[in-house]
């Protein structure tokens, strides 16, 4: 039975309903639909997976244009996007656990951001109310529309690049491949167009051009599925000479800052990079903020003879760690950076710093407050162990050191964003993911994250080295794969030495950034405002004559 058929079945008992009942039936009804929107696709990422959530976006189609206003379109919209980034991001009030302190801060985290990150899936579907043309012609509007709202949500205020919709698909895998070429807001506007068209087999118009519209999105996802797989069918996984090692030593952020918990920690840091291994490793990383104290208290302890210690002669250790530096300018008389440092081993004579990353991109209430003293003064602080809040690094670029190939550090966070890594001119060898998502115990974040920085790999052809405190740490291969046997799953202690793998040639997207998303965003735009274009010529013709 065709779905109009189906919807009029459906509708004809609450047509029968009293106005004042049939109207609030109706709202409610669409509330839940929007709230079912949003949690489906939120649904159909990893680590769930359940691709039929995708059927999310054409249903918020549909509820936007049948609202029966621009306002009502907007509601629509944000109520979608809050269950979406409720589902996707409830995590982050595990972080405010860690400090008892600050419990009180999680019911407001779990339900705020989602509120506010909504606001650019109501604009988008508010614009698309006001806008939308007859016809299929108008998936092409929803998605552009949507998608970029989503490009503005990665970037406005630093951004917060989670989840975007074309990571729905697992980094990797033969759908995530187009990434390559598009990057993964790219990959987001060809995944909602092809959903999306699926809308127009509920509605007004022509039966064929709505089938027509279905077997296209239909399309669009078998020739992406289909490029994807013959990428993976033409991979040659091929290796250095570099053998990296990766550190996970199981500490959780509830105990780390415990005076008793420190000395364990360096022990089982210190144990953990001396561990015999068949070849030895060339570079040893470590993930961010290793050690619960600063690079100063560090380098100035015996905790540094001991590190330097259990590096072998010729070897490179990178450390995260958070570093302070004086400056009159700041409040506090200095400023604090969440850092990486490059450890060369100098034979005997102890740790020469040969290279330091400061983070570039912070997490807003985990490393910084904005608005910091207005957020002072009503009670918030941020979650990070030190007198104030960090301070911003330099754009990222690559770093040189010891033992290896030059590599692009990206810290925790910064692993979200595309475009971080130089993808011609400069281009380094190898990403190096520091990362510390023992803040998220065992929830969705840490393995979302594992999918969300592969990406990363996916549009550089580069491979990553991820090392966290507590999983998901692993070696990446430059088509978003876990190398076979190099991963460490949550709650394990241990560590990976894995042959750093060779890059591909340069990608599409790392020669060309998000430019084709723009071109191609631009022409479904110019394409889905058409028939309103000779719509409004003919109106005008009419009006001459």
């Amino acid at each position: 039975m065709f779905p109009d058929a189906l919807l009029d079945r459906f509708a004809a008992p609450i047509r029968a309903l009293p106005d004042k009942k049939r109207a609030l039936t109706w709202r409610l009804i669409r509330i839940v639909l929007a709230l079912l929107a949003g949690a489906g696709t939120a649904f159909a990422h990893p680590p769930f997976g359940v691709l039929i959530g995708l059927l999310g976006y054409p249903l918020l189609m549909i509820l936007s244009e049948r609202s029966d206003t621009v306002r009502g379109a907007f509601w629509m919209g944000w109520l979608a996007g809050f269950a979406y980034f409720f589902v996707g991001c409830w995590w982050v009030a595990e972080a405010f656990f860690v400090n008892p302190e600050q419990a009180w801060m999680a019911p407001f985290a779990a339900s705020l951001l989602p509120a506010g990150l909504g606001l650019f899936w109501g604009t988008a579907t508010a614009l698309y109310r006001r806008w939308a043309p007859l016809g299929a012609v108008r998936v092409l509007l929803f998605a552009t529309l949507f998608c970029a709202a989503e490009w503005l949500r990665g970037h406005v205020l630093t951004g917060f690049p989670w989840n975007p919709a074309g990571a729905t698909w697992r980094a990797g895998g033969g759908m995530s491949q187009f990434a390559s070429v598009v990057g993964v807001y790219g990959l987001s506007l060809v995944t909602v167009a092809a959903t999306a068209a699926f809308a127009p087999l509920i509605g007004p118009g022509a039966k064929r051009s709505r089938l027509i519209s279905a077997g296209l999105g239909a399309l669009a996802l078998i020739g992406v599925g289909t490029f994807g797989a013959v990428r993976l069918a033409q991979s040659d996984l091929q290796f250095t000479d570099t053998v990296v090692r990766l550190v996970q030593a199981d500490v959780k952020q509830e105990t780390k800052w415990s005076p008793e918990a420190y000395r364990s920690i360096v022990d089982r840091y210190v144990a953990l990079t001396g561990q015999a291994a068949a070849r030895t490793p060339d570079v040893v990383v470590w993930p961010e903020g290793a050690l619960p104290a600063s690079a100063n208290d560090v380098f100035a302890s015996a905790d540094a003879q001991a590190i330097a210690g259990a590096l072998r002669p010729g070897q490179t250790l990178l450390m995260g760690l958070a570093r302070g530096e004086a400056d009159p300018r700041a409040p506090e008389g200095g400023r604090y950076y969440n850092s990486l440092f490059a450890l060369a081993d100098e034979g005997g004579a102890g740790l020469r710093v040969a290279a330091v990353y400061d983070k570039h991109r912070l997490v807003p209430f985990g490393e910084y407050l904005p608005l910091g003293s207005i957020m002072t003064a009503i009670g918030l602080r941020s979650l990070v162990h030190m007198p104030s809040d960090f301070s911003a690094g330099p754009t990222p670029a690559p770093i040189s050191f010891p033992g290896a190939p030059p590599a692009q550090v990206l810290i925790c966070y910064e692993s979200l964003y595309p475009g971080f890594t130089p993808g011609a001119a400069g281009r380094p060898e190898w990403i190096v993911n520091a990362s510390n998502d023992a803040w998220f115990g065992a929830t969705s974040g840490p393995r979302q994250h594992l999918n969300l920085a592969s990406y990363r790999a996916i549009e550089t052809g580069l491979p990553i080295a991820r090392a966290t405190p507590t999983g998901i740490s692993a070696m990446i291969d430059p088509w978003g794969r876990i190398v076979d046997g190099q991963r460490l799953d949550p709650g394990v202690m241990g560590v990976i030495d894995a042959p750093l793998p060779r890059p591909t040639g340069i990608t599409p997207y790392g020669r060309f950034g998000d430019w084709p998303f723009f071109l191609a965003a631009l022409t479904a735009f110019l394409l889905s405002l058409w028939p309103l274009i000779l719509r409004s010529r003919v109106r005008s013709n009419r009006l001459a004559i």
